[in-house]
C-alpha cells in the first residue's frame, strides 16, 4: 500500500522559475525558519560579533561560514538548497557569506550596483539568498531591486563619493535604468529572497527604531570559475550534485561553532573593477 506524499514547498514551480529568469529575483517564498528558530539563531549572533577586532564592523563578517558551523549550517540548510537548485540546477556550490546589518537610526546606504561587477568569476551563473534575521521593509532600509535589469549585462561602475554608502563602487552616472521601477523587498524574520548576480539593487538608510539585519549566501553553478589571481583564498563548498568542471579549490567544512578566517577575505572593492 502506498501513501501520498505532500509536495515540497521549497521546490520551485515552473512559474516561479520563469518569473525569476525574467525578473532577476524571487519573493513570496515559504519561511526557512520559524519565528522561534530565528530567535534562537539571533541569540547566537553576539558570539560571532564578539570575534570582531577593533575598527571592524559587521560588514567584515565575510566568509565566516568557512570557520563557523553556526553559519555553515545555515548555508547548507536543505530548504535553502532546494530553492537554489531550482535556479542553478543540480550541481552547485556555496562560496560566500556576508552580513548586512543596519542598526536603528543608521544612515548607511547601499548604492545601486550589480554583485557580479565585484566578483572575479565567470560565467554569470550565481544566485544570492538574502536571509532576513529581522523583519525587513521600506521603513528600516530594506533592499530594492530593478526587475529585469539582469538582462542588460554587467554595467560600468564608478567610485562612489557618497560616504554613507557601504560600497565604494556604484553604477556610473548616466547609466540607463529606471530607479522608479524598483521593487521594495519586504521579508519577515526567517524568510529569504533570491536574486541574480547581475540584478541592479540597493537600499536606503534605516531611520527607524528597528534593526535591519540580513545574511547573504552566494551560490554558483559548478561551471563558474573564480580567478585565483584576484581572490587567492577562494573556497568552494559543494552543496549538491557533482563537480564535473573542477574549476575551484574546495574548502574543509568547519568544526567549531564560532570562528573567523585566519586571512581577511578579498573585499568587494578589491575584487571589483575600479
Amino acid at each position: 500500500m502506498s501513501t501520498a506524499t505532500q509536495s515540497n514547498p521549497y521546490q520551485l514551480t515552473a512559474e516561479q522559475k520563469r518569473f525569476y529568469h525574467e525578473n532577476g529575483y524571487l519573493l513570496g517564498l515559504p519561511p526557512i525558519y520559524t519565528r522561534e528558530e530565528m530567535a534562537r539563531i539571533n541569540a547566537e549572533l553576539p558570539h560571532l560579533l564578539a570575534l570582531l577586532e577593533p575598527g571592524e564592523t559587521t560588514k567584515d563578517i565575510r566568509e565566516w561560514h568557512e570557520t563557523s558551523t553556526y553559519l555553515y549550517e545555515i548555508g547548507m540548510n536543505p530548504k535553502i538548497l532546494d530553492l537554489v537548485e531550482g535556479i542553478l540546477g543540480p550541481n552547485f556550490y556555496l562560496w560566500a557569506s556576508n552580513f548586512f546589518i543596519k542598526e536603528p537610526h543608521s544612515m548607511s546606504t547601499v548604492g545601486w550596483h550589480q554583485d557580479s561587477y565585484y566578483w572575479p568569476m565567470a560565467p554569470n551563473n550565481s544566485v544570492t539568498v538574502w536571509l532576513a534575521f529581522d523583519d525587513v521593509d521600506e521603513v528600516n532600509g530594506g533592499m530594492k531591486l530593478i526587475p529585469g535589469s539582469h538582462r542588460g549585462g554587467v554595467i560600468k561602475h564608478r567610485r562612489s563619493e557618497q560616504t554613507s554608502s557601504v560600497l565604494t563602487l556604484e553604477l556610473a552616472d548616466g547609466t540607463d535604468f529606471k530607479a522608479d521601477s524598483a521593487v521594495q523587498f519586504r521579508l519577515k524574520a526567517g524568510e529569504c529572497s533570491l536574486h541574480d548576480d547581475r540584478a541592479i539593487h540597493g537600499s536606503q538608510a534605516n531611520p527607524s527604531d528597528r534593526r535591519r539585519a540580513g545574511l547573504t549566501l552566494r551560490y554558483s553553478g559548478t561551471n563558474v570559475k573564480n580567478d585565483l589571481s584576484v581572490n587567492p583564498n577562494f573556497k568552494a563548498y559543494m552543496c549538491r550534485g557533482v563537480d564535473e568542471f573542477k574549476h575551484n579549490p574546495y574548502g574543509t567544512p568547519p568544526k567549531q561553532r564560532y570562528g573567523r578566517p585566519a586571512f581577511k577575505p578579498v573585499s568587494n572593492e578589491e575584487a571589483g573593477k575600479a
